[in-house]
C-alpha cells in the first residue's frame, strides 16, 4: 500500500509541474504566432534591410506608359491601369517634378524615373490605382492658391476620365507631405500618406472628417520626430485613424544599386560598392557613415578614371545613398504597407 501510494503521489507531482509547463509552452507559441502575423503597417518584413523587390519586379505585371499634359502651364502626368479601383495623387518634394515618377520613354522623353518614385507608381498601377502626379509651380509647394489649382486639376481629370466615383487617396513626400496635409482640408481623400514630413497641422483646422493619416518617417530626423508624435495625438483626439511607419537605415551590398536602379548593371554596382569601402563612406557592415548628400562620392568616382558613369545615373545613385542612410528621402521600401493602408480605408 505504501508503495502504491508513493507512486500515486509521484504521478500527481509529475502532473503538477507538467500542466503549468504545458500552459507556458502554449503561451510562448501564441506569442510567436502573434509576432509573426502582427500588423504589417507597424512591422514590415525586411531582408537585409530591404524587401526583395528589384527595379524590374513589376515587368510581368505592368509597364510605365504615361500621358503628359500641360493644363494652364501646369505639368500633369498620369496613367490608368485596366479596371482601376482607386485614384492616387502623388506630390513630389522640393526640387522635384512629376517627371520623377515615370521612366524616360517616347511618351515622356523628359521623364527621369527616379528609383523610389517609379516603384511607388508601379506598385500603385499593379494594385489597380490610377496614378496622377502634378508638378509644383516653384521649387517647393506653396500652401495657398496652389492647393486650389491642384484641387481643380484633380476634379477635372477624374471627371474627364470617368474616375470621379472611385476612392481618391494621396501621398506626399517632404514639401509634398506638407502640401497633402493642407490639400486634405479641401479635397475629399479616403486616406493620405505623409512621408518624411510632419504636416502643417498647426496651421489648419482639423475636423472630424479629416482623412485617415499614415506617417512614413525616418526616426533619424530628430526635428520632425517629436512633431509627428504630437500631431498623431492631435488627430487621435479628433477620432481620426492614424498610424506610423518608421523607415530605418540599411546596409549597402555589392548588388544594392543594380537591384534598385534601372540601367545600372551588377558589375558597376559592385565596383561602386568597392569605392565606397575604399573611401570609408561605409562601415564594415555596409552602413553609410554620413548622409549621401554629405559625402563626396562623385569626386571619388572622378578620381577613379577606370569608372565611367553615365551622368543620368547620378541622381538615381544619390537617392539610394540618401535612402540607405535614412534621414530624409522618398522611399518605396514600405509600399506594401502603404497600399494596405489605402485599401483598408476605401470602403
Amino acid at each position: 500500500m505504501l508503495k502504491r501510494g508513493y507512486q500515486s503521489r509521484a504521478w500527481n507531482s509529475s502532473q503538477n509541474w507538467r500542466v503549468p509547463l504545458l500552459v507556458v509552452s502554449l503561451v510562448l507559441m501564441l506569442v510567436v504566432v502573434l509576432l509573426f502575423f502582427q500588423n504589417d503597417v507597424q512591422k514590415p518584413s525586411l531582408a537585409y534591410g530591404l524587401p526583395k523587390q528589384k527595379w524590374k519586379s513589376f515587368d510581368s505585371l505592368v509597364q510605365l506608359h504615361p500621358t503628359v499634359e500641360f493644363l494652364n502651364g501646369t505639368e500633369v502626368i498620369w496613367q490608368i491601369p485596366e479596371s482601376p479601383k482607386a485614384v492616387l495623387f502623388l506630390a513630389h518634394g522640393c526640387n522635384g517634378r512629376a517627371i520623377n515618377f515615370w521612366d524616360r520613354s517616347h511618351e515622356c522623353p523628359n521623364c527621369i524615373g527616379l528609383p523610389e518614385e517609379r516603384l511607388l507608381v508601379l506598385h500603385g498601377l499593379a494594385q489597380g490605382f490610377a496614378v496622377i502626379s502634378i508638378s509644383s509651380a516653384g521649387r517647393c509647394w506653396t500652401l495657398g492658391q496652389e492647393a486650389s489649382v491642384v484641387k481643380n486639376i484633380i476634379q477635372w481629370w477624374t471627371i474627364k476620365r470617368k474616375l470621379e466615383k472611385l476612392p481618391l487617396v494621396a501621398l506626399g513626400a517632404s514639401s509634398g507631405g506638407y502640401f497633402v496635409s493642407v490639400l486634405a482640408t479641401i479635397v475629399k481623400f479616403s486616406s493620405i500618406v505623409i512621408m518624411i514630413a510632419e504636416g502643417k497641422f498647426e496651421q489648419i483646422d482639423v475636423k472630424k472628417d479629416y482623412p485617415p493619416t499614415l506617417f512614413v518617417h525616418m526616426p533619424k530626423d530628430v526635428y520632425r520626430l517629436p512633431k509627428i508624435d504630437e500631431y498623431m495625438e492631435v488627430l487621435k483626439e479628433k477620432g481620426i485613424d492614424v498610424a506610423a511607419i518608421e523607415c530605418l537605415e540599411f546596409p549597402l551590398s555589392p548588388n544594392t544599386l543594380s537591384d534598385r536602379i534601372p540601367g545600372l548593371d551588377q558589375a558597376l554596382s559592385a565596383r561602386l560598392f568597392e569605392v565606397f569601402q575604399e573611401k570609408g563612406f561605409i562601415d564594415r557592415k555596409g552602413y553609410m557613415k554620413k548622409d549621401g548628400r554629405a559625402i563626396k562620392w562623385k569626386k571619388a568616382l572622378e578620381e577613379k578614371k577606370t569608372i565611367v558613369l553615365d551622368k543620368h545615373l547620378v541622381p538615381h545613385i544619390q537617392e539610394e545613398l540618401n535612402l540607405a542612410f535614412a534621414y530624409h528621402e522618398m522611399t518605396s521600401v514600405h509600399s506594401d504597407q502603404i497600399f494596405k493602408w489605402f485599401e483598408s480605408h476605401m470602403s
